[in-house]
């Protein structure tokens, strides 16, 4: 599986005793397919808001996991949690009233249009529902995604998620498109230049007979280097898909729940309705719930003909979690701290290029940001070794970061949704003096 900074072993014998036989005892048990972050992993034993803690009491600053969306550990969470745990946690097969609850609340944060909700564990498997439900709705059998998209882990989901590697075939009815680049293409021509690649896309599945089925997309393009602007660019693209007949998927599991800032999904910049969505991860914090949205046009016919039952989907204790997510973003005004904080982390980054001009590009919405490192700035040459030292030495300053798309050469800047002005002003103090220690060297 490709991952950019993945730990490789080879500093192994500089880690610590404790360290070192840990990963020994991991190595003996977990599988091969594993992998840990940086050179020099990090062991954390609890998490408290924007923080992890190792063993030690060393405290690491977290701007890389949107899982714990309000926060790692959050005290609101894990009393709503607890509480259900001990009061009832079965299936949806019975009449319960929080699902029903928490379904209105989730549904009432969409257009009006996207009525109906499946509850599922994990974000994976909203992907593959969302798949079976595009391919008998349309008839048609062909899917679109982004030539570095990740989507997931099942089966059907890792055939459209072609940044696990090489090694990872890409289905055999999937067509992959090149999302916009606009540090290097003319921004104001993204939209329709994206668009023709979709409708050539569109024109190969037709001719293969299988047709189009869907396009999905991560709203933000998250795996594909962070691709945020121009705002409205995916709209001309989904137009050609919906002429074809198929649907378009919108992945709101790393983009949604507020991250970007202006709306509580992403898919909301671009000024056009999916007709599907999938959540994931952040929804419960951690604790495993996702779930897929659609139109009653999109979702009827399946749900009538095929019986899809999800045994652990929706169980009220991981409904009680999302639920939680839900109050703390609403009470704490999160999306707002999104935007405002993103807004100081972009302007700060802004700053840091301008001295720094190994950063070619800065780019994103909200609390997802990336930063691109190029070796050439006039040529505009992917630099991932830099990316790379710049996460393990961030990391060594205990500020916990990753790098991500296509070259592995754009740090992925997606922290907990109430990292504070104080927080981004530590991380863009530390990146500062990485990139100034990296300069004098």
């Amino acid at each position: 599986m490709h991952m950019a900074n993945a730990f490789d072993g080879s500093a192994i014998d500089g880690l610590d005793p404790a360290a070192r036989s840990l990963i020994g005892r991991r190595d003996a048990v977990l599988a091969s397919s594993y992998r840990l972050f940086y050179q020099e992993p990090v062991a954390p034993v609890r998490g408290e808001g924007v923080h992890l803690y190792d063993a030690d009491g060393n405290e690491y600053l977290d701007v890389y996991n949107n899982v714990p969306a309000v926060g790692h550990s959050h005290p609101h969470v894990q009393q709503k949690v607890s509480a259900q745990l001990g009061v009832l946690n079965t299936h949806t097969r019975y009449l319960t009233e929080p699902i029903i609850d928490y379904s209105e609340r989730l549904l009432g944060l969409f257009p009006d249009a996207l009525a109906k909700v499946v509850y599922t564990c994990t974000g994976s498997e909203a992907v593959d529902l969302a798949l079976r439900i595009a391919r008998y709705q349309t008839g048609a059998r062909g899917i679109i995604c982004t030539t570095h998209a990740y989507h997931g882990t099942t089966a059907s989901a890792a055939e459209i998620s072609p940044s696990l590697g090489p090694n990872n075939p890409v289905g055999s009815e999937v067509v992959l498109v090149d999302v916009p680049d606009t540090y290097r293409d003319d921004p104001t021509a993204a939209a329709e230049d994206f668009a023709g690649r979709v409708r050539a896309a569109i024109g190969d599945l037709q001719e293969r007979g299988v047709g189009v089925a869907a396009m999905i997309v991560d709203s933000i393009m998250s795996s594909d280097g962070v691709q945020s602007h121009p705002v409205g660019f995916l709209a001309p693209a989904v137009e050609a898909v919906h002429s074809a007949g198929g649907l378009w998927i919108a992945d709101e599991v790393q983009p949604g729940f507020g991250r970007l800032g202006e709306s509580w999904w992403g898919f909301q910049r671009h000024g056009i309705d999916p007709d599907l969505v999938v959540l994931g991860k952040p929804m419960g914090n951690g604790v495993p719930v996702a779930a897929l949205v659609g139109t009653e046009a999109a979702t009827e016919r399946f749900g009538q003909d095929i019986r899809y039952f999800n045994t652990f989907g929706g169980n009220p204790v991981s409904i009680a979690a999302a639920s939680a997510v839900l109050d703390v973003i609403t009470d704490d005004l999160l999306v707002d701290n999104a935007r405002v904080v993103g807004g100081r982390l972009d302007a700060g980054l802004r700053e840091l290029a301008a001295a720094h001009p190994e950063i070619g590009d800065v780019r994103g919405s909200g609390l997802f940001i990336a930063a691109e490192f190029v070796s050439d700035p006039e040529a505009k040459t992917p630099d991932p070794a830099a990316a790379a030292r710049i996460v393990n030495e961030l990391r060594r300053k205990r500020i916990l970061i990753s790098a991500s798309g296509r070259h592995a050469n754009v740090l992925k800047i997606r922290p907990p949704l109430p990292f504070s002005g104080a927080d981004a002003d530590r991380f863009l103090t530390a990146l500062s003096e990485v990139l100034t220690e990296q300069a004098g060297r």
